[in-house]
C-alpha cells in the first residue's frame, strides 16, 4: 500500500490540472470534429450542472431552474451579437449578470414560500419559457429561433474552430476553479449545514433565507455562461434547446456524476452527452434514457459516481491504515488540558413561560434563571418539558405567554437565527453533524456568523480570506484538545461514534464562545471516559465565567457539576433548589427518580 500513501500525499488538486490540460490539448492530438463538438457540448452541459449541484447537492435546495438561467445567457448573448456586439468577454459578462438576476427574482419568491415552493416555481419557469419566447417574437424570433448571430470575437480578433474550443475550455476550467475555491471554504461547509438541517444551520446563527438564495444565486452564473458560450457555438438558439427535457437531463447527470461533488458535474454531464448522442435512438427515447440514469443515480447509487469514488478512497486509507499500524480513526484517544479563557456569560432569564400544542399545555408557567459563572441544571422524566423549553430559548417555538430575557434584552419573538447570534448555542438530543466534512470543518461551522470572510475573498483567496481561515483552524484545534478529539480532526465527522459526535457537537459550540451554553442530553451515550472528560469541560466553562444550562438523566452527573437544579413535572417546576435540596426532594425521589417516599421514610425510622 505504499503506492497508495504516496499517492494521496499528492495535492489533490493535481488530477484535475491534468485532465484540464488534456482537454485543452485535445485539438492538437487530431480529434475529429465530432468528438471534439461533443466534447464542448460537454463542458457547456456541465457548467449548467455545477450550478444545480450548487443548490441541490451542497444546499439541499431542489430547484430546475437553470435551463431557464441557461436560456437567459444564451438569449442574452444572442441579442447582443445580433446587435453587432460579438465581443465574447462582454457577452460572457452580460449574460452572468441577467442569468443572476433571473435567479434572484425566481428565487426570492420562492424561497420566502418555504417547502417545495422554489421547486414549483422553477419548474413552472421552465414551462413558460417557450411562451415567454413568443410573446416577444419579434425580438428572440419566438418558437421559430433566434437568427442572425454573428461569429464570436475576442478583443476584435474572430474566434473560430479551435480557438472557441480553447476559450469554452477556459471558461470551464475557471468556473470549476471558481466552485473548488467556495466549496472548500467556510461558505461550503455552510452549504453543507444547510443541506444537513435547517434547524441546526438557524441555531449556528446562519440565515437559512439568505444561504438557500445565495447558493441559488451562485448557480444562476455558470448556467449563464454557458448559455452564452452555446449561443455562439452553432450561431443559433431555438426554445426547444431549453424545454423541459434539458431539465431533467441537467437533473439527471447531477444524481449520476454526485450532486455533492464539484467534479461530479463533468462526469455526470459526460455521460448524459455522449450517451444520449450517440445514435438515433438514444436520441428518440432521451427522456426514458434519462429517467432510467436518474433511477440508477438515485437509488442504486448513493451519492452517484463520486460516492462510489469516495467510498473507495475510504476503503483505501482504512487498508493503508492498517497496513501501516496506525490505530482506526475513530477510536483514537484525546485529552483535555486547554484552559478556557474569555467567556463572557450572560444572565438567561425565563419568566412564566407558557406553550400548549393544540389542547396540550407542555409548559404552564416555568419560572428559571441561568447565572454567569454557574451551571444550571433541568431534570425531569420524559415529558416533562425540558427540550421545549430549550427550542423556547432558541426561538423554534414562540411563546403563548410570559418573556424570555439574555442579559436584560428580549428573545422570546426573535428567531433562532438571531437568537445564535446574540450568544445563545445548543447541542441536540441527536447529534446534528453534517456528512462529507471533516472533524476540523464541523467545528469550524460554529463561528461562521462571528467571523466574516465574502465568498469573493474565497474565490480569489484574499488576504482576508486567508487571516480568517487562520483563525477558524486555530481556534477549532483548541476547541477540539479540550474535548479529546484533535487527533480526529481530519475523520469523516459524521462516521464519528455517538459519544464523539456528541463531543463534537459540544466543541462546535464552545468555538463561538457563546454567552449562554445549552446542552441537551449530551451524556447520552458516552463511556466513562468521555463522561469524566465532559464534566471536566463544563466545569473549565462555568469557571471561564461562562453561563451553561444542562439538561440531563444521567442524576449523578447533573449532582456532581449542576450548582442549581430546576426540576420539571408536567410542564411545570416541582422543585427547586442545591443538589443536596434536590437529592432529597420527596417529589423529586418519587416523580423523578421512581421512589417510594413512604417505603423510604418507613426504612429510616426503623434505622433510627
Amino acid at each position: 500500500m505504499a503506492w497508495w500513501i504516496r499517492l494521496r500525499a499528492m495535492p489533490l488538486w493535481i488530477v484535475p490540472l491534468v485532465l484540464a490540460i488534456l482537454i485543452l490539448l485535445l485539438p492538437l492530438l487530431g480529434v475529429p470534429y465530432a468528438i471534439e463538438r461533443q466534447i464542448q457540448l460537454t463542458m457547456i452541459l456541465a457548467l449548467v450542472v455545477s450550478g444545480l449541484n450548487l443548490s441541490l447537492g451542497y444546499a439541499g435546495e431542489l430547484a430546475l431552474g437553470q435551463a431557464a438561467m441557461y436560456a437567459a445567457g444564451a438569449y442574452t448573448a444572442g441579442l447582443l451579437s445580433v446587435a453587432g456586439n460579438t465581443d465574447i468577454l462582454f457577452q460572457l459578462a452580460a449574460a452572468a449578470v441577467v442569468a443572476l438576476a433571473v435567479g434572484l427574482l425566481t428565487g426570492i419568491p420562492g424561497l420566502r414560500l418555504g417547502g417545495w415552493s422554489l421547486a414549483m416555481t422553477s419548474f413552472f419557469l421552465i414551462l413558460l419559457l417557450p411562451d415567454v419566447l413568443s410573446i416577444f417574437k419579434d425580438i428572440t424570433g419566438g418558437r421559430n429561433g433566434l437568427t442572425g448571430i454573428m461569429p464570436p470575437t475576442l478583443f476584435g480578433m474572430p474566434l473560430n474552430g479551435d480557438a472557441y474550443y480553447w476559450v469554452i475550455g477556459i471558461v470551464v476550467i475557471l468556473w470549476f476553479a471558481v466552485m473548488r475555491n467556495i466549496i472548500v471554504s467556510r461558505h461550503g461547509t455552510a452549504f453543507r449545514v444547510l443541506k444537513q438541517s435547517p434547524v441546526l444551520a438557524s441555531s449556528l446563527g446562519i440565515s437559512v433565507f439568505r444561504m438557500k438564495l445565495l447558493a441559488y444565486a451562485l448557480g444562476a452564473v455558470p448556467a449563464g455562461l454557458a448559455g452564452a458560450l452555446f449561443a455562439n457555438l452553432d450561431l443559433y438558439i431555438s426554445p426547444e434547446s431549453f424545454a423541459f427535457g434539458f431539465a431533467t437531463t441537467v437533473l439527471a447527470a447531477s444524481i449520476l456524476g454526485g450532486s455533492a461533488s464539484v467534479y461530479g458535474a463533468v462526469v455526470g454531464a459526460a455521460i448524459l452527452q455522449f450517451g444520449l448522442n450517440q445514435s438515433r435512438e438514444f436520441q428518440e427515447y432521451s427522456l426514458l434514457f434519462t429517467g432510467a440514469f436518474l433511477i440508477i443515480g438515485g437509488v442504486l447509487l448513493t451519492g452517484g459516481l463520486a460516492g462510489l469514488f469516495r467510498s473507495f478512497v475510504r476503503r483505501m486509507d482504512l487498508r493503508a491504515a492498517a497496513a501501516k499500524g496506525t490505530a482506526d480513526v475513530t477510536t483514537m484517544p484525546g485529552h483535555a488540558f486547554v484552559e478556557l479563557d474569555g467567556f463572557e456569560g450572560k444572565r438567561l432569564a425565563v419568566e412564566n413561560i407558557v406553550k400548549s400544542f393544540g389542547g396540550n399545555r407542555a409548559l404552564g408557567g416555568v419560572t428559571l434563571a441561568a447565572e454567569p459563572g454557574r451551571v444550571t441544571a433541568l431534570i425531569g422524566p420524559n415529558g416533562s418539558g425540558k427540550t421545549t423549553l430549550l427550542n423556547m430559548v432558541c426561538g423554534f417555538y414562540r411563546t403563548d405567554e410570559g418573556s424570555i430575557t439574555l442579559d436584560g434584552v428580549r428573545l422570546d419573538g426573535s428567531t433562532p437565527t438571531k437568537v445564535a447570534r446574540a450568544g445563545v448555542a445548543r447541542t441536540f438530543q441527536t447529534p446534528n453533524i453534517p456528512e462529507g466534512i471533516s472533524v476540523l470543518d464541523a467545528v469550524i461551522a460554529g463561528r461562521y456568523f462571528s467571523s466574516r470572510a465574502s465568498v469573493l475573498s474565497a474565490v480569489l483567496r484574499l488576504p482576508s480570506f486567508r487571516r480568517t481561515r487562520q483563525a477558524d483552524r486555530t481556534e477549532a484545534e483548541r476547541v477540539l484538545e479540550l474535548v479529546g478529539l484533535s487527533d480526529l480532526r481530519d475523520a469523516e465527522a459524521a462516521a464519528l461514534p455517538l459519544g464523539q459526535r456528541r463531543m463534537l457537537e459540544v466543541a462546535r459550540c464552545l468555538i463561538s464562545q457563546p454567552g449562554v451554553l445549552l446542552l441537551d442530553e449530551v451524556a447520552s451515550g458516552l463511556d466513562e471516559d468521555e463522561v469524566d472528560r465532559l464534566a471536566a469541560v463544563i466545569r473549565k466553562v462555568a469557571g471561564a465565567g461562562g453561563t451553561v444550562v444542562l439538561v440531563e438523566h444521567n442524576f449523578q452527573l447533573v449532582l456532581s457539576l449542576a450548582d442549581e437544579i430546576y426540576a420539571l413535572a408536567h410542564g411545570e417546576v416541582m422543585a427547586h433548589g442545591t443538589p443536596a435540596e434536590i437529592e432529597s426532594d420527596p417529589r423529586v425521589l418519587s416523580e423523578y427518580l421512581g421512589v417510594d417516599t413512604d417505603e423510604l421514610v418507613a426504612q429510616n425510622t426503623e434505622a433510627n
